[in-house]
């Protein structure tokens, strides 16, 4: 897991090259400008998904993980809260939905907390659990940015 914000003056070097290039795209656009929507970066092995989602309490939430898609989470307005934890083949799978490459827990163990503002994003390889969307204060409403890239490209 990678967390950060994309004001950091920060060496993406580093960083796998289509990681470096997702977060290059965070970058370069205005999504409180863009249309909800999916666009596409690189076809179906990169793309941006832009909504707006209203927090809820964390009960609400089921933790999830993916298994052919890097998650990088980007929040262009508004904060929320994420849960995160490793995954280590333990927990019970509550539902699996293949076609979103969507695996939800039924619960999971040692969650851990950050605080993600404007700014913030946060890159979820598929060994990261993560509960994204946790209400945090009283933000109601938070436009954010999930950028799909496909282990394909790593």
């Amino acid at each position: 897991m990678i967390f950060s914000s994309i004001d950091a003056p920060e060496d993406c070097s580093k960083y796998p090259q289509a990681i470096q290039r997702a977060i290059q795209y965070l970058k370069e656009n205005d999504f409180n400008q863009m249309e909800p929507g999916v666009y596409e970066i690189e076809g179906k092995k990169m793309y941006a998904q832009v909504f707006d989602a209203i927090p809820k309490p964390k009960e609400e939430l089921r933790s999830e993980v993916h298994e052919k898609y890097i998650d990088v989470q980007f929040i262009a307005s508004g904060k929320e809260q994420m849960g995160f934890c490793l995954d280590l083949g333990k927990f019970e799978v509550d539902e699996r939905i293949d076609e979103r490459d969507l695996v939800f827990y039924k619960s999971v163990e040692n969650e851990g907390y950050i605080t993600a503002t404007e700014g913030c994003y946060c890159v979820f390889f598929p060994t990261d659990v993560h509960r994204p969307s946790i209400l945090l204060g009283d933000c109601t409403k938070v436009r954010k940015v999930v950028l799909k890239v496909s282990l394909e490209l790593l």
